[in-house]
């Protein structure tokens, strides 16, 4: 397996269910050598989420840490059927990038596969969403086919989120569902991203479960973000310069 580069799925004690700070999720990046580091807290929508001044104040974060460059995100809450967000355009415009994510405590998971499939779409079509988030989960479940197609239309990632793989996640029935996800990319050549989805420093690039999943598929080195500088140069520099 090729070297991983990038971890953009961290949270730290801003997300208060999470239990690391910056400076240590930083410290530990450095520590395994990771080149960048994206911090990416839950939004203000969902129970223990960051507040939003601290959105507006990540201006305050430092390029690089401990040698590694640090991405400034958040994990957006994804806010009901249309697919609007707990933030608005032109905080995230100030942002390197953005995680779309569906949230049980914010979004029943009552909706039908036509439902969270136009969710999904929708939120596509947003030129500041960089990557949607864990979309593997079958109380969200979607019609997969259809949201790679758009994600390879709209340049949004893709994310295999290591954490919704492991034992005692809340997410429900992820591994099939991701290696489904999985084989559309490779039909659809739409790529990817791995994330930790970390809470504490110790899973940051922690991608063992999901890195097997995808050498289960056989899925292409070529379309996973993690592996390319260039694509990380096209997803979060290129891309964050033109929503500006």
């Amino acid at each position: 397996m090729n070297k991983n580069l990038i971890d953009v799925h961290t949270h730290t004690v801003l997300s208060t269910h999470a239990y690391s700070t910056l400076l240590e999720n930083a410290k530990y990046a450095s520590q395994i050598n990771l080149k960048y580091l994206g911090v990416s807290d839950h939004g203000p929508a969902i129970p223990g989420g960051q507040h939003i001044f601290a959105i507006y104040n990540m201006k305050v974060i430092p390029e690089y840490i401990e040698g590694v460059r640090i991405l400034k995100g958040v994990e957006l809450n994804i806010m009901d059927k249309e697919g609007n967000l707990d933030i608005e355009q032109s905080v995230l415009k100030k942002l390197d990038y953005t995680i779309a994510s569906l949230h049980v405590p914010v979004v029943k998971p009552e909706l039908s596969e036509a439902e969270v499939t136009k969710i999904y779409l929708n939120v596509c079509d947003n030129p500041l969403v960089t990557i949607l988030g864990h979309i593997g989960d079958q109380r969200f479940k979607c019609n997969y086919r259809e949201v790679v197609k758009k994600a390879k239309a709209t340049s949004t990632l893709i994310e295999i989120n290591n954490s919704s793989l492991t034992k005692g996640s809340s997410r429900v029935n992820c591994y099939a569902n991701l290696k489904e996800v999985l084989n559309l990319c490779k039909e659809y050549s739409c790529p990817i991203i791995i994330n930790s989805d970390a809470h504490i420093c110790f899973s940051i690039s922690q991608f063992e479960i999901a890195e097997a999943l995808i050498k289960e598929v056989d899925f292409p080195s070529e379309l996973i973000v993690n592996y390319h500088e260039d694509l990380i140069q096209k997803y979060f520099f290129q891309k964050a310069n033109e929503n500006y």
